[in-house]
């Protein structure tokens, strides 16, 4: 049973190690993420990515292919954080947007 846990948990990790995400273009509040990763780790990725550029987090725009559209929102703007479809804001962001 523990070598079974073992081996599932190494394959995860594998499989985790193979998707990439990346910016590949930053105008303004726009960003634009090339990935080969699930949905919900594009969308952590593109608030972690707005985050780090003092925003209150990313709002999905649009999806071709592998290329994710995103504005990076300011608290004071009063605009509306969008999820990817099929996804979910982290509990942090989606806290920070209700008592706006």
């Amino acid at each position: 049973m523990k070598k079974i846990l073992l081996l599932t948990t190494i394959s995860g990790l594998a499989l985790v190690g193979c998707s990439s995400s990346q910016i590949n273009m930053s105008m303004g509040n726009m960003r634009l993420i090339t990935s080969s990763a699930a949905p919900q780790d594009v969308m952590n990725f593109a608030n972690a990515a707005c985050k780090n550029d003092f925003y209150q987090g990313a709002s999905f725009l649009s999806k071709a292919g592998k290329e994710y559209r995103f504005k990076c929102v300011k608290a004071e703007e009063n605009e509306i954080l969008t999820p990817i479809p099929g996804t979910t804001l982290s509990a942090d962001t989606s806290a920070q947007t209700a008592s706006k």
